[in-house]
């Protein structure tokens, strides 16, 4: 059976995070995934990257896939973005994206705080990658959970 954060997120909040992530990506041609973690046995960053490889979201062809990685009981978080993104943005492009995570979850307003960081990713990430007409979803939208 697969972990969900049920004391974390409720079913109507995981929706509200999944249309957050489709409505993102109708101005972006990035693609945006969110992943919880149960637990963890490395620092949170290096456990992101290993996730985002294992969701081979480094396999879009414009290298502009970017995660939440999120693990609840150890209240931690990461935002990795593919080499595409990282490659033509500001050293502090996700400085803004944190600080409005954690503004919500210090309110413990959780799934606010992942539905306006993946907003303003959306926002943030057109300059770089506009959405284009023809723009094909290359990652699934689910959330995902381990």
């Amino acid at each position: 059976m697969k972990f969900f954060p049920r004391k974390f997120l409720k079913k109507s909040e995981g929706d509200m995070i999944l249309n957050c992530i489709k409505n993102a990506e109708k101005q972006t041609s990035g693609e945006i995934r969110v992943h919880f973690q149960k637990k963890i046995k490395k620092p949170v960053i290096n456990a992101a990257v290993d996730t985002f490889f294992e969701l081979k979201m480094d396999e879009t062809k414009d290298r502009n896939g970017v995660l939440f990685f999120i693990v609840p009981r150890k209240k931690q978080f990461a935002i990795i973005g593919d080499e595409g993104i990282n490659n033509v943005v500001p050293d502090d492009f996700w400085e803004e994206v944190k600080s409005v995570l954690e503004r919500h979850f210090e309110d413990r307003s959780w799934a606010q705080g992942i539905c306006k960081g993946i907003e303003l990713t959306g926002e943030k990430l057109k300059k770089y990658f506009p959405y284009e007409e023809d723009d094909i979803n290359e990652l699934s939208d689910e959330i995902s959970y381990s």
